[in-house]
C-alpha cells in the first residue's frame, strides 16, 4: 500500500476517534432530553443512540484493522525490497570475486609463461585455455598471447643449422600452445583479426585436424609437420616451408601458397580448390586424388610429383614444370598448360579434353589412351611421345612436333594436322584419318601411314 493511501487512512481514523470521543456527550444529551417523552419514544431514542454508537465503534474497529494490515503490507514490501537489494549486492560481490580470481589467474599464467621450467610454462598455457573458455571477453587476447609466445620462441639460427641434420622436433611448451590455438573456436574470432603465426618455427608440430582457417602463416616453417585433416581454408602460407609435411585430406581451399616450399609433401586427397600455388615448389610431392580444381599453379615446380587420379579441371598450369610427373587418369579437362614442361610425364588415361597445351613440352611422354579431344596443341613438342589409342578427335595440332611419336590406334577424326611434323611417326592403325588431313602434314618415307592412306607426293624423300 502506498504512502498516500496510508495518510488517507490516518485522517479517517482521526475523524472517527473524534466522533467516538463525542459519542458519550451525544448519549448524555439524548438521555437528558427524554423528559416529557412517552416510554415508547424513550425506548426508540435509546435504541437509535446505541445503534449509532455501535456503528461508530464497528467502523473504528474496521479502520484500525485496515490501518494495521496496511502497515504490515508496507513492512513486508520494504522487507522484500531490502532482500532483493541484498541479493543484488551479494551477486555483484560474487561476480567481482570471480573477476578478481580470473584476473589473478590470468596474470599468474602470463607470468609463468616466462618461467625456466617447461612444465610450468606448459601448465600456464593450459590455464590460459581454461580462462579463455570461461571468460569469452578474454578469448581473443589469450589467442594473441599464445601466438606471440610461439613466434617469439622460435629456434635460433644456430639451432636451425643443428636440426637440419636431425629429424624435426618441437618444444613441448610450443606444441602445447599450438594445440590450444589449433582447437580454437573460430566463431569467437574478432572481426578483421587473424591468427598470426608469421615466420613461426613449427617444424614437426602435431597439427592434426587443426583449425587454422584464415590464419596468417606467411614464411612459417612447417617442415615435417602433421597437418592431416587440418583446416587451412583461406589461410595465407605465402613463402611457407612445408617440405615433408603431411597434408593428407587437408582443406586448402582458396589458400594462398605463393612461393611455398612443398617439396616431398603429402597432399593425397587434399582439397586445394581455387588455391594459389603460383611458383610453389611441389617437387616430388604426392597429390594423388587431390582436388585442385581451378587452382593457380603458374610456374609451379611439380617435377616428379604424383598427381594420379587428381582433379585439375580448369587449373592454371602455364609454364609449370611437370617433368616426370605422374598424371595417370587425372582430370585435366579445360586445364591451361601453355608452355608447360611435361617431358617424360605419364598422362596415360588422363582426361585432357579441351585442355590448352599450346607450346607445351611433351617429348618422350606417355599419353596412351588419354582423351585429348578438342584440345589445343599448337606448336607443342610431342617428339617420341607415346599417343597409342589416344583420342585426338577435333584436336588442334597446328605446327606441333610429332617426330617419332607413336599414334597407333589413335582417333584422328577431324584432327587439325596442319604443318604437323610426322617424320618417323607411327600412324598405323589410326582411326578416322582422311587423306586431306595428311596432305596438310609434313612427313617423309620414315612416316608409317595406314595401308589405306598414301603418302603425299610432296613429302620430302630420303635418298
Amino acid at each position: 500500500m502506498s504512502a498516500k493511501k496510508t495518510d488517507v487512512l490516518r485522517n479517517w481514523l482521526i475523524v472517527i476517534t473524534a466522533m467516538l470521543t463525542l459519542s458519550p456527550v451525544v448519549l448524555f444529551i439524548t438521555f437528558s432530553k427524554m423528559e416529557g417523552l412517552s416510554n415508547q419514544q424513550k425506548i426508540e431514542n435509546r435504541t437509535q443512540a446505541f445503534s449509532t454508537t455501535a456503528t461508530l465503534f464497528l467502523g473504528l474497529a474496521l479502520m484500525i484493522h485496515a490501518y494495521v494490515a496496511a502497515k504490515r503490507v508496507q513492512a513486508a514490501q520494504k522487507s522484500a525490497i531490502a532482500a532483493e537489494n541484498s541479493n543484488e549486492i551479494e551477486m555483484k560481490n560474487v561476480y567481482l570475486a570471480q573477476e578478481r580470481l580470473i584476473a589473478e589467474r590470468f596474470m599468474t599464467a602470463i607470468t609463468q609463461l616466462g618461467h625456466e621450467s617447461v612444465a610450468t610454462r606448459t601448465g600456464a598455457i593450459y590455464a590460459l585455455e581454461e580462462i579463455a573458455q570461461n571468460c569469452p571477453q578474454e578469448y581473443w587476447t589469450i589467442m594473441e598471447i599464445l601466438t606471440a609466445f610461439v613466434r617469439e620462441n622460435a629456434a635460433s639460427k644456430l639451432q636451425e643449422e643443428e636440426t637440419q641434420q636431425t629429424p624435426a622436433r618441437i618444444r613441448i611448451d610450443i606444441q602445447a600452445a599450438l594445440t590450444v590455438i589449433a582447437r580454437r573456436d573460430g566463431e569467437k574470432d574478432q572481426p578483421n583479426h587473424k591468427i598470426n603465426l608469421r615466420y613461426a618455427d613449427m617444424r614437426g608440430a602435431d597439427l592434426h585436424k587443426a583449425n587454422l582457417q584464415q590464419a596468417d602463416l606467411r614464411g612459417a616453417d612447417l617442415c615435417e609437420a602433421d597437418l592431416r585433416g587440418a583446416d587451412l581454408c583461406e589461410a595465407n602460407l605465402d613463402g611457407a616451408k612445408l617440405s615433408g609435411s603431411i597434408l593428407y585430406e587437408a582443406n586448402l581451399q582458396s589458400t594462398s601458397l605463393t612461393d611455398a616450399n612443398l617439396c616431398g609433401a603429402n597432399l593425397n586427397c587434399a582439397r586445394v580448390c581455387g588455391a594459389n600455388l603460383r611458383a610453389a615448389n611441389l617437387t616430388g610431392a604426392s597429390l594423388r586424388g587431390a582436388n585442385l580444381q581451378g587452382a593457380n599453379l603458374y610456374k609451379a615446380n611439380l617435377q616428379g610429383s604424383n598427381l594420379k587420379v587428381a582433379n585439375l579441371q580448369g587449373a592454371k598450369l602455364f609454364l609449370a614444370n611437370l617433368q616426370g610427373a605422374k598424371l595417370g587418369k587425372a582430370n585435366l579437362q579445360g586445364t591451361g598448360l601453355i608452355g608447360a614442361n611435361l617431358q617424360q610425364a605419364n598422362l596415360n588415361g588422363a582426361n585432357l579434353q579441351q585442355a590448352n597445351l599450346n607450346a607445351a613440352k611433351l617429348p618422350q611422354t606417355e599419353v596412351f589412351f588419354a582423351n585429348l579431344s578438342e584440345a589445343s596443341l599448337r606448336e607443342a613438342d610431342l617428339c617420341g611421345a607415346n599417343l597409342m589409342g589416344t583420342n585426338l578427335q577435333m584436336a588442334i595440332l597446328h605446327e606441333a612436333n610429332l617426330c617419332g611419336a607413336n599414334l597407333m590406334g589413335a582417333n584422328l577424326n577431324m584432327t587439325n594436322l596442319s604443318h604437323v611434323k610426322l617424320e618417323g611417326a607411327i600412324l598405323t592403325g589410326v582411326k578416322n584419318l582422311k587423306p586431306h588431313q595428311i596432305t596438310l602434314a609434313e612427313g617423309d618415307v620414315t612416316t608409317r601411314l595406314p595401308e589405306n592412306v598414301e603418302s603425299p607426293a610432296d613429302w620430302t624423300q630420303i635418298s
